[in-house]
Formats: structure tokens, sequence, C-alpha cells
């Protein structure tokens, strides 16, 4: 039989051509499917934009609140307890709404956009232990600066919630975490002391931040390193708080003796902190010795930076520019030289014991409606005894005797008690 003659005998075949039939039936319809699949990728690509933003990222919870205001439509939320201090020191609660995780979608500037939640169960932070969580926004066009836009104003209103507060950092891991809520800024006024040294560095400071040219032009790394060292109580600490409010400046702490810290996270935290910020080494003493100390067994074990890793972080090669650095400690004879020299520490201060004239400016402070001259008797009384005092207790002495100044010039002898 010819080949020819053997197809026709197929094709007239009632069950073959059936089947045949089927084959071609559903050869189309899965070349459909793809087709249908791979059209809709490429639409989404073409007429389609996507942001994804995950928690970790610093914009996340600037968005979720800015979607808050703008995506009325949204039912599903969830809530965000904050509290306030009023002026007064009453406590006032706050209840944010953010939306919850799922999808949402609202109108912003003629074009709908449609937000995604996605709260993931298998995943979490492990600096925080909270499930991970990303925020997508999917828009018709392809104009990127909606969404630019959209993260500028997010950011706006973000700060604006900040505006007149000091914002504290904390190390957590590889990177800077707020910590606790923002606080209201401390006027440099409300820490007092002695003549002239909190105005010369407030000048300092303001010089340095205003001039990085000068420094550029001269070749002179762009950073600035101080130093306050006195007794314990005296207003090192309140002091950068202030001066942190006065500059607009946030504050990031760091804990030299924690045990998880090391050389080379050190210098990652000290080149990733945030910008207009001042890092704060409290205590420096406590986390380092002089080297001549280094082999007493009682200075063993403090901690897993080293001195030379600290020394490299602040003026080595890989150090960065544009900072501004506060170290603090009660014993000044305990550092290492090495540590304290120009070009890590450029500023040094003494905040000591109380002075007259500190004395005197915390008792009109305390006492405005009495006489100036009530002022000095009580800082002639007080300096009478020759015996050193710190603010912290003069201040405690105050607090015994808040409405009467007159108490306080009669029971001097007990500021020490």
């Amino acid at each position: 039989m010819a080949i020819g003659e053997f197809i026709a005998a197929l094709k007239d075949n009632p069950y073959f051509g059936a089947g045949f039939g089927l084959v071609g039936v559903g050869a189309l319809l899965a070349v459909a499917k793809k087709g249908a699949q791979y059209g809709t990728i490429a639409l989404r690509r073409q007429l389609l934009m996507t942001l994804e933003v995950p928690s970790k990222d610093k914009s996340y919870y600037w968005l979720l609140n800015w979607i808050t205001v703008n995506a009325r439509n949204a039912q599903h939320l969830s809530v965000e307890t904050t509290f306030q201090q009023s002026e007064s020191g009453k406590i006032n609660t706050q209840f944010d709404f953010v939306p919850s995780p799922g999808n949402h979608y609202f109108r912003y500037r003629n074009t709908w956009i449609w937000v995604e939640r996605n709260r993931e169960k298998q995943m979490i932070d492990l600096q925080t232990g909270t499930p991970w969580e990303t925020v997508t926004l999917t828009a018709i066009g392809r104009n990127k600066g909606l969404f630019f836009d959209i993260l500028s104003q997010a950011r706006t209103m973000a700060l604006q919630k900040q505006e007149g507060k000091t914002i504290m950092y904390t190390a957590m891991g590889a990177e800077w975490r707020q910590f606790g809520y923002p606080r209201k800024r401390r006027p440099l006024s409300s820490v007092i002391l002695d003549h002239g040294i909190a105005q010369d560095i407030l000048t300092d400071a303001t010089e340095f931040i205003e001039n990085p040219k000068w420094y550029s032009d001269r070749g002179i790394p762009y950073r600035r390193g101080y130093l306050l060292h006195g007794p314990p109580g005296c207003g090192k600490s309140s002091f950068i708080m202030a001066l942190a409010g006065e500059l607009q400046y946030s504050i990031c702490m760091m804990n030299l003796s924690e045990r998880s810290l090391s050389d080379d996270r050190l210098n990652h935290l000290m080149n990733v902190a945030p910008q207009q910020s001042i890092i704060l080494l409290e205590d420096i003493d406590a986390a380092f010795i002089s080297r001549e100390d280094s082999n007493d067994a009682k200075y063993q074990g403090m901690g897993r930076v080293t001195l030379s890793g600290l020394l490299n972080t602040l003026d080595g090669v890989a150090s960065t520019e544009a900072r501004i650095v506060f170290m603090t400690t009660n014993y000044i004879d305990r550092l290492d030289p090495a540590l304290i020299r120009p070009g890590r520490v450029d500023y040094k201060a003494l905040i000591g014991y109380a002075s007259k004239h500190q004395l005197e400016q915390m008792f009109i402070r305390f006492y405005p409606e009495l006489d100036v001259c009530k002022a000095k008797e009580f800082a002639d009384k007080a300096t009478a005894f020759n015996r050193p005092i710190s603010m912290a207790a003069v201040q405690g002495f105050f607090m015994l005797h808040k409405a009467d100044g007159n108490a306080v010039i009669k029971n001097v002898e007990n500021i020490w008690s």
C-alpha cells in the first residue's frame, strides 16, 4: 500500500480523527494559556510599575503612615499606640492606624494605586524578633516620579512629627535603630556649666558644621572629636543631650563594653551612623585602659573591642567623615594617651564640681521669685565649707525644698548628706 493511501485511510478512520482533533484542541489551548501568561507579564512590564519596600528599610513605617492618611478607603487597619508627654508633664495616649496585612487601594494624583502588604510567617528579623514584612505599590503608567513624590511626602510627614525633638539611636546588630520615642529638645540654658564652657563648645561645633569646605581645601579630615571629663553627676551627659537639641542633631549611643561588639562591627556602625547625629561613647574609661596597665589581671576580659580597633575607627584609613564624636570619662588619667591625642580628640573640657557661679545660677533657676542676693548668699555659704559638690547633688537637695528657697539657705550644711 502506498503512503498516500495509508494516510487517506487514517483520515477516514473516525477514531483517529477524533483523537487527532482532541490533541490539536489541547495543544491550541496550552499555547493560548502560555501566550496569555506571557502577554500578561509583558503587559504588566509595559503598563504597570511596582515599588517594593521591605520592613528593614527606614522608609517602611514612613510609607505606612502616609498610606493611612491618603488611603481613606482602607477598612482593614492595625493600631500603633504611642505616648507623648505634654508641657504640663501629663502623658497623653495617641492611637495611629496603619494598613493591616492584605490588599488596599487608593487614588493619588488621578492614578489608582494598589497596595499589597505581606507578612511572612516563617521569616523573622533576628534583631527584633518581628515578622519580615514588605509593602508593594502597583500603579498604572511608567512615571517613576510618582513613587518618588510619595516617598518624599512620607519622609516630610515623618519629620514633622519629630520636629522640635531629639531622636536617640542605639546599635542593633549591624545597624542603628531608634531607641524609644523622640524626646523633647532640651534647651542648652537648662544645663548650667561653669563660665563659658557651654558657649565655647557650641561655637566650636557650629563652626565645624558650617565649614566643610575649609577642611577639604586644606586636606584635613572633616570630623571632630570631643572629650568631656570630670566627676560623675556634674552634667556631661546632660550637656551633650542639650547640645544635640541646639544643633538639631540626633544622638547615637554606643556601649563599647558590649560583649557582642567587635572591631569590625564598631567600624561598620561608625560609618553608617545617621547623618546629622552625634556619636556618643560614654564612660570610655570603663571600656579601655592604658597599655601600661594591660597586663594587670583586674583589667582582663573587659570586652571584645580592642584599643587599636577604636583608634583606627576614629582616624584610620576607613574612618568616615562629616562626623562628630563625643566621649565622656570620669577618670581621664586612665585613658591611653593615643586615644586622646589631637586628631582623635580635638577639644577637651573639664566638667567639674559645682562652682560658685553654678550654685548661684541653679538657685535662681529653682527660685526665680527670690532676690538675686539670696542666690549669692546660698553660694557663699555652700562654698565656705570648702567641700566639692556635684550639680546632681545640688539639684537633689533643691528638690527636697521645691517651694522654699529660704529653707535651702538655712539648711545648706545638709547638702552633702
